[in-house]
């Protein structure tokens, strides 16, 4: 009989090397047999009973023989938002019990001091139990940390966050939370409000026209529509109407862009493009998915770039307009990592200078040789010591998250809810597909070297 245990020890599994009709063993011999292969927990005492009394049922099959105790892996920490971010979205009533559909739009402010998130610690994980008795070590869950944006304070232990204004709680580009005042507009941008450019969050009670510009260091929220006009914003942007843009304009958020319908516009999202009706002849840049899976969920002519998935319930006409979606493209992220690696060797370089001047004040130390005045030059260097490696070890860890998704072709995909017509071109990567034929409910990845059709379950 062999022995063979699984990575981690913690499955041993015998198996009958010749199988032998005359074969013979007690208990006493099998349970001696495992012990003398370092095999000490976790032993099948019922199939180590059916093997002494009837040995062939096993001659050809591996078993296990010992199953030890799986480590649990710790849960890592999170960070939670303790406001609602999402407006009320029915008309308000007055005291007399009318209705004013304008003020359609309301949204959750908070209050300076108010508690805007809190961090769930990470939860411990429990070790496992080997076949042979040692410890199965577990992974350890993550602390999480605020990803601290403006007008926003951190309590010392850092567990929890308090807006330092009144404003509206927004999130923009790599999770950062800030708290922005909030700036409405009761009606259109036109050339009675002229172009606006404000700090916090921008509401606009009706429609953004050609040529004017809206920029937001937080979000833009516009209960119209848009013409061919420039919306830039730090955090999302709203659009309860669509956009109509005549192929000149832009509109540009740090993290989504939600919006009915796309026409001849050029949009471009950190995060995800969400449309609910049709994006026709405009090109389109989202750092993760564009989703255009409605009633209607139409995408024809342009080009539509996304990092990870396109989905849409179809793709092209009966035309052939050519219509181009490309998706593994994340050339944002591409940017950050160079500036991450920038800021790190930066960092590093600071770090090696305050080393350096340290280690010569704690010479002067150990020679009691310290003025008052190096005294505190050495408390503020390791403060600013620590603080360099707090911000390096936070470096390092987004580094590690974007490699891992710059990889990760594997989540690249375009999924057709409902028909994909001819004259549509899939990029997925370096690689291009060219549709040729009408072809219903697929989903088109990635796969050894190749672009492959998979059905839709």
């Amino acid at each position: 009989m062999n022995i063979t245990f699984s990575e981690d020890k913690g499955i041993a599994y015998l198996q009958f090397s010749k199988k032998d009709e005359n074969f013979s063993c007690t208990i006493e011999d099998l349970e001696s047999f495992l012990h003398s292969h370092n095999i000490r927990y976790g032993i099948q005492r019922d199939i180590v009973q059916r093997i002494s009394t009837n040995p062939e049922e096993y001659f050809f099959n591996r078993v296990p023989i010992a199953i030890g105790q799986p480590a649990v892996n710790g849960i890592d920490g999170r960070v939670v938002l303790t406001v609602d971010l999402e407006e009320d979205r029915k008309p308000l009533e007055m005291a007399d019990g009318k209705v004013d559909y304008k003020d359609l739009v309301r949204l959750h402010n908070v209050l300076k001091g108010q508690i805007i998130a809190k961090i769930i610690p990470p939860q411990p994980g429990k070790s496992g139990t080997m076949v042979t008795g040692e410890e199965l070590p577990f992974r350890p869950g993550k602390e999480a940390h605020f990803k601290v944006g403006k007008n926003v304070l951190v309590d010392q232990e850092e567990t929890a966050m308090y807006a330092a204004i009144d404003g509206l709680v927004t999130l923009t580009d790599k999770g950062k939370i800030n708290v922005f005042p909030v700036y409405e507009v009761n009606g259109d941008v036109d050339y009675s409000t002229g172009n606006i450019d404000f700090v916090g969050t921008v509401v606009i009670r009706g429609n953004v026209l050609t040529g004017f510009t809206v920029k937001s260091a937080g979000d833009i929220r516009v209960v119209g529509g848009v013409e061919g006009a420039d919306l830039i914003s730090g955090g999302s942007i709203e659009i309860t109407g669509g956009i109509i843009g005549y192929n000149k304009g832009l509109v540009s958020a740090g993290k989504n862009v939600k919006v009915s319908f796309i026409q001849d516009g050029n949009v471009v999202a950190g995060e995800d493009v969400i449309v609910s009706q049709s994006v026709m002849h405009s090109n389109i840049r989202a750092g993760r998915d564009v989703l255009c899976n409605g009633a209607k969920g139409l995408i024809v002519g342009g080009v539509v770039q996304a990092g990870e998935r396109v989905v849409a319930r179809t793709i092209g006409n009966t035309m052939s307009t050519a219509t181009a979606i490309e998706v593994g493209v994340v050339p944002e992220l591409r940017n950050e990592i160079n500036e991450l690696r920038q800021e790190l060797r930066h960092l590093l370089e600071n770090e090696d200078k305050t080393n350096k001047a340290l280690y010569l004040l704690n010479q002067l130390a150990n020679n009691g040789q310290l003025s008052p005045d190096k005294v505190a030059l050495r408390v503020k260097l390791n403060a600013t010591k620590q603080s360099h490696m707090r911000e390096e070890k936070k470096i390092k860890e987004r580094i590690l998250e974007i490699e891992k998704m710059l990889e990760d072709t594997g989540r690249a995909r375009v999924e057709v809810i409902k028909t994909i017509y001819g004259g549509s071109k899939i990029v997925i990567g370096r690689y291009t597909r060219f549709v040729k034929d009408p072809t219903e409910r697929v989903t088109f990845i990635y796969s050894e070297g190749d672009i492959t059709i998979t059905p839709n379950l």
